[in-house]
């Protein structure tokens, strides 16, 4: 069993993105990313808290906006504009879970394409599912590239992804597909979710549910990719895998924390990076 440590590897690429912005700076450009928080929630809170570290120690300027949770949708709907305006903003992410009286689509459509670093607006989803060059969601393109490090070659591989979400499951099966894989998906109506991941060579899980895929429910060899990140009773942050269990099995693993997390932040940053580039219209 190997370790897919996506905290060493997100440093080794922060190594490299930082030798990018330094280029930048030295052309007179300045990245930004801009990201906007509404209302008090403590997970999104501590997410933000780590994309603006992660962005001082590579050197990207970092603004968080925050809102009150009673902020009206047209009233986030003109920052957004506003910041869309902004040439010295070259990125901007909306934090979500948004309060339930806005409409998380709108706001995600009423984003700059060319500033979508989060790659949530229906056009880039749209180019991501023709296999065309576009701003991938986050956590999906920080699990290629870390399955690309390790050399894992997925094409003519059953994979299987539990979790339909349009952040991760439904993206991530795309690239999956892009890559050449068989993909199946899984959600909260598949009636027997160990039917699909017992033959999986790739099981790629994240519902949020602390635990749920056991030792059981994979093949020896397989690959297992945790997306979930959940906080236990006694404190104690577990993902959606039974880690100590299914290790035993696996041939790679990812760690919670330190697997899909840190590559999910590194994969932001180089969103970023990239968006500043066609701003300015510097080549890649």
């Amino acid at each position: 069993m190997y370790i897919l440590d996506g905290k060493a590897y997100s440093q080794d690429i922060e190594k490299e993105l930082s030798i990018e912005v330094d280029k930048l700076n030295s052309l007179n450009i300045f990245p930004c990313l801009c990201v906007i928080l509404v209302g008090n929630n403590a997970a999104s809170l501590s997410y933000v808290t780590m994309k603006h570290k992660a962005c001082s120690r590579i050197g990207i300027e970092s603004r968080i906006i925050r809102f009150d949770e009673n902020i009206s949708q047209d009233d986030l709907l003109n920052e957004i504009c506003k910041l869309n305006n902004d040439k010295n903003v070259n990125g901007i992410l909306v934090q979500l879970p948004l309060p339930k009286h806005i409409n998380s689509n709108t706001i995600l459509e009423s984003i700059d394409i060319n500033k979508d670093v989060d790659g949530f607006h229906p056009y880039n989803m749209g180019k991501l599912f023709c296999n065309l060059d576009s701003f991938l969601p986050a956590t999906p393109l920080g699990i290629m590239m870390l399955l690309n490090h390790y050399k894992i070659d997925i094409k003519g591989k059953d994979v299987v992804i539990v979790g339909a979400s349009n952040i991760v499951g439904k993206p991530l099966a795309s690239l999956m597909l892009n890559a050449g894989a068989s993909v199946s998906i899984c959600h909260i109506l598949t009636k027997d979710v160990s039917k699909f991941t017992k033959d999986a060579d790739i099981v790629c899980v994240g519902v949020g549910k602390a635990l749920m895929l056991s030792d059981n429910m994979v093949k020896d060899g397989a690959i297992v990719i945790d997306i979930g990140i959940n906080k236990l009773d006694d404190g104690s942050i577990v993902g959606d895998v039974d880690f100590i269990n299914v290790s035993k099995k696996t041939s790679y693993i990812t760690p919670v924390p330190g697997g899909v997390g840190p590559m999910t932040i590194s994969a932001l940053l180089l969103n970023t990076i990239n968006a500043t580039k066609i701003q300015h219209k510097v080549v890649k």
